[in-house]
């Protein structure tokens, strides 16, 4: 398909998921449209845009515009108001996400990707040619565009995962209720991410500071959607930027809803494949997904190349797409999701111990690795809990 109103493949999303997918789909051959809601990728920023060198490098060339911070070290903050450090194992960065979308979406466009802003994606059909039609709304005009595979990348409770049949719905436990302030007029350590724990101050999750220079930051909270109805996220997070930054000025707020759940059962359809957050492909325990979204969206892109040539875009022919992340991240993401509950939903006590049994460790020699290993020698029980999930989720490989 190569006129204007039909394309082997239409992206629905240009986040780093759709725009890599776009990009490795036409890297490999084929013609792609992506379709974004809003008038400019990364606008607005709906996440504290973190992530790790290594996730970053593998897609796209360091480029210092969108840097705001290397992250070096990480401190976390129990309850009783103990504080473990631990040096990354990683570089780790704080994006500027409206540049670093922007980039990812001129990596694909000079692949050969029709980029399209300020285009609604409004329904679809599926046509006896065994091909699909999508409804859109660009400038207030209608339009439709026919095309061979539609990769959803349109954000939690995918909207084209519920045309094409796929149940995109998720648990209220399983939704992380987030809010987020970009702040200014403050002194932070711009190497350094923090986490803070504790019921009383993010049930069923944790608040952070993603330093973006020496005086701003985006500080952020997420709890358990479950916990939503006793009090909002928002107070939770007045109540902790009024104690520890009572001269910060608001420049920026972000409300999201972040999947904390497993991917979902089926990513795929006839004519369909489903990435990032529409998906579920986050990170169930961190709420991260840059990297994940990354990773989806190449072998998205590889696998509807791969259709395409065989002339064969029923769900069948796109299952090498979710056997491939199964064997990347998914059963990760399962184990992660298994432990998830010991982890953000663990009593104010509990947390202090595990910081009482690691506070001794030195902060370049301590890492996530060795704090789950005193996790585990305190804690019998949870041994045989990780070791249960880690075998159930090898099995389910």
């Amino acid at each position: 398909m190569t006129n204007e109103n039909q394309f082997d493949v239409v992206v629905v999303g240009a986040g780093p998921a759709g725009s890599v997918s776009a990009r490795f789909a036409a890297e490999n051959g084929l013609s792609v449209l992506m379709l974004e809601r809003d008038r400019e990728p990364g606008i607005p920023v709906r996440c504290a845009e973190g992530i790790s060198g290594g996730g970053l490098e593998t897609f796209i060339n360091i480029d210092k515009r969108w840097i705001a911070s290397e992250i070096t070290a990480a401190r976390l903050y129990t309850p009783d108001g103990n504080m473990l450090e631990m040096k990354s194992e990683v570089k780790g960065y704080v994006l500027e996400r409206r540049i670093f979308d922007s980039a990812l979406c001129d990596i694909a466009c000079n692949k050969g990707v029709i980029m399209k802003t300020k285009s609604n994606v409004t329904g679809m059909q599926r046509n006896n040619d065994h091909t699909v039609t999508l409804f859109y709304k660009f400038l207030g005009e209608e339009r439709q565009v026919k095309c061979r595979i539609v990769i959803g990348a349109d954000g939690i409770e995918s909207r084209v995962g519920r045309w094409f049949g796929l149940k995109t719905n998720l648990k209220l436990e399983d939704i992380s209720t987030s809010v987020q302030y970009t702040i200014n007029n403050i002194k932070v350590d711009r190497h350094v991410i923090s986490f803070f724990f504790g019921t009383k101050i993010a049930p069923g999750g944790y608040v952070w500071i993603f330093p973006k220079s020496e005086t701003s930051a985006n500080v952020g909270v997420g709890i358990a959607g479950s916990f939503a109805s006793h009090k909002r996220a928002q107070e939770y997070l007045d109540e902790f930027v009024c104690a520890k930054f009572p001269n910060a000025s608001v420049s920026y707020i972000v409300y999201a809803g972040i999947p904390i759940a497993t991917t979902l059962p089926n990513i795929i359809a006839d004519n369909l494949m489903l990435v990032g957050d529409a998906a579920h492909q986050v990170n169930p325990i961190t709420g991260g997904g840059i990297k994940q979204a990354m990773i989806a969206g190449k072998i998205a892109g590889e696998t509807a190349a791969e259709a395409i040539r065989k002339d064969d875009c029923s769900a069948k022919a796109l299952k090498p797409y979710s056997q491939k992340w199964e064997k990347a991240l998914g059963s990760k993401h399962r184990f992660m999701y298994s432990i998830k509950e010991k982890v953000l939903y663990a009593s104010d006590e509990r947390l202090n111990k595990i910081s009482e049994m690691c506070k001794n460790m030195p902060p370049d020699q301590f890492t996530l690795t060795d704090l789950f290993k005193q996790v585990i020698k305190g804690d019998p029980k949870l041994i045989a809990d990780m070791a249960k999930a880690f075998v159930v989720s090898k099995i389910n490989f």
